[in-house]
Order: C-alpha cells, then sequence, then structure tokens
C-alpha cells in the first residue's frame, strides 16, 4: 500500500517558472510567463471574477487532450532528471534527446543524445528512485502511457485495478481541484475550491505575457499567511497558479506547490506544466518538478527533472 500511494502520488507534483520552494539546483531556468505587475486586479476588463476562472480550472480537459493529441506529431523532446543527497548535492542525472515519430508500424524513438552520471539505477538496472522511474514511464514515453484514445475514456473513466490507479493519477495531473478518491489521507485535501476548504486561501489575478506574444491572465490561489501553524500544516496545497489567454480564456499553463507531513508519508514539492499553440491545436511544451519524498522504511527521494518538447510537425 505505501508503495502504491508514492506511485500514484510521485507522478503529479512539480517545479516551475513562477516559484521555487526548494533552495538548490533548478533545471528550469526557461522563463516564459512574464507578469505586468503584481496588482490584485478586483475585475477584469471583461467582467471576469475568481468564480469564473475557477469555474474554467474544474471542468478543463484541455490538458488531457494535449497528451492525447501528440500521438499525431512528430516532435523532438529534451529530458533532464537530477536526483540528489541529503544534502541537496547533486547524485545523479540523466540527459535524453529524443526524436518522436511514427509511421505504418507505429510509434519511433530515436535517441539523438543519452548520458547518465552518478547514482541512478539497482543492480538490476531498475532506477534506484520511484520517482525517476514514474517519470520515465509517463512523459518520456508518453505514446505509450494511458495519454493515448481509447485509455479508459480519460479523467474519469472505469477499468480495472491499473486503470483505476492512472484514473486517479490522471485526476490528480489533469483536473485540480476535483477529489481524488482512494488514496488514503489525501483525498478531500485536493477539493480546495468546496466552501469549506475556499476561506483558507487568498484568490488574485494579474495580466501578463506567455511566451513574448499571447496576452495572458495568472490566476493565483494561494494559502492565507495568517492562518495558524496548525490549520497551515492540514492544508496540501499551498498554492495553484493557472495561465489564462486572455483571447479565448484556454488554459496555457498551470503550477501547483504541495506539502504534507503524516503518518503514512512526507512530501515537499512542486510541479509545472505549460501548453503551446501548433496549428492552432495545444500540445505540451514543457513539464518541470521538484520534490522530496520521505516514506516510512523507504530511501528518502529527492530529485527534479525538465521536459522540454519542440518542433512539433502534424503526420
Amino acid at each position: 500500500m505505501k508503495r502504491f500511494n508514492l506511485l500514484i502520488l510521485c507522478l503529479f507534483f512539480a517545479n516551475a517558472v513562477f516559484a521555487q520552494a526548494i533552495p538548490r539546483f533548478n533545471p528550469d531556468t526557461v522563463l516564459t510567463v512574464v507578469v505586468d505587475n503584481d496588482v490584485v486586479i478586483k475585475t477584469a476588463k471583461a467582467g471576469l471574477s475568481e468564480d469564473d476562472f475557477i469555474q474554467a480550472i474544474v471542468t478543463d480537459t484541455s490538458f488531457y487532450e494535449a497528451f492525447r493529441n501528440m500521438k499525431k506529431y512528430a516532435f523532438i523532446a529534451e529530458n533532464r532528471v537530477y536526483t540528489y543527497d541529503k544534502q541537496d548535492k547533486v547524485e545523479g542525472s540523466i540527459y535524453r534527446k529524443i526524436k518522436h515519430s511514427n509511421d505504418q508500424k507505429g510509434h519511433n524513438m530515436q535517441y539523438l543524445e543519452k548520458k547518465d552520471t552518478g547514482k541512478l539505477f539497482k543492480k538490476n538496472g531498475k532506477y534506484q528512485l520511484y520517482t525517476v522511474e514514474m517519470f520515465d514511464y509517463i512523459f518520456m514515453n508518453a505514446y505509450n502511457t494511458d495519454f493515448v484514445p481509447n485509455s479508459a475514456g480519460g479523467p474519469g473513466g472505469k477499468g480495472g485495478s491499473n486503470e483505476s490507479y492512472k484514473d486517479k493519477l490522471k485526476t490528480l495531473i489533469f483536473t485540480p481541484g476535483r477529489p481524488v478518491r482512494g488514496v488514503p489521507l489525501i483525498s478531500g485535501k485536493t477539493e480546495i475550491f468546496t466552501a469549506n476548504m475556499r476561506q483558507y486561501y487568498d484568490y488574485r489575478f494579474s495580466s501578463g505575457t506567455y511566451l513574448d506574444s499571447i496576452p495572458v491572465y495568472r490566476f493565483k490561489v494561494t494559502m492565507k499567511p495568517d492562518l495558524s501553524n496548525w490549520t497551515k500544516d492540514g492544508i496540501m496545497i499551498k498554492e495553484l497558479t493557472t495561465i489564462f489567454d486572455k483571447r479565448n480564456f484556454q488554459i496555457l499553463g498551470r503550477y501547483i506547490d504541495m506539502k504534507l507531513d503524516n503518518l503514512a508519508f512526507e512530501f515537499d514539492v512542486q510541479m509545472n506544466i505549460e501548453l503551446g499553440y501548433f496549428n492552432e491545436e495545444l500540445l505540451p511544451t514543457k513539464i518541470s518538478y521538484q520534490g522530496n519524498w520521505d516514506i516510512p522504511f523507504k530511501k528518502q527521494e529527492r530529485a527534479s527533472f525538465l521536459v522540454l518538447h519542440k518542433d512539433y510537425k502534424p503526420e
């Protein structure tokens, strides 16, 4: 059960361009969002309210669709992974530059560059850290994961036990704010937009620019600073920031900061996922992660990664 909890959760959380909570080397230096100001805007020019932003977040399916849409394209993926010791010094690193393409026989992965250094693998050839193992499974091999058509119907789909676990992962990744059933001590803590939970958060949105040209709103949900320490410790989602295209209210980016310490596990993680337009279709362009995990009777896990997708070409 403890391993299951780790596999379910470690997929989801990661680092961002918006913040850096863990003081160590950060592979994500790609700045994609420039905020015009950080002043609270009570009402946007279009008359938007915080409820409009929240409704868009909880009903959004663009991130799930964006990963599915990758199957229609050839592209280049650059993947960087770093693991750390207890002093947050780099212990191991992975670099992959991969050309993804398709032909009549199926999907092809051509390694353009590949380099491993440090302590990464067990004697049996498997990764030492579950975090890296799940990163490899989901993000370095996305074509062969459940981000494909006919894969239990997307978030909320049904299936066997393995599909049920993957469904929980998809809920965490693609629909933050919804409850995640079946994960002990966690499920209700993800539902941050209920009437009860909203009292613990501040809401603000600012104007900005994404990728130098796209006008956006940045909607930021952060834990109130004046809460008691006991209340703060019980709140898992510390920040949820979402980037909206002003022109069509499409979600282009999502950052989440989470921290929790209970009897089952202790984690401190940040994650960012960003999308870009290619032929008017949204596709993943960046995924970044920073995370510390401490599971009873398991080796403490400290890792970060940065995934960049570029040069999409329809096939």
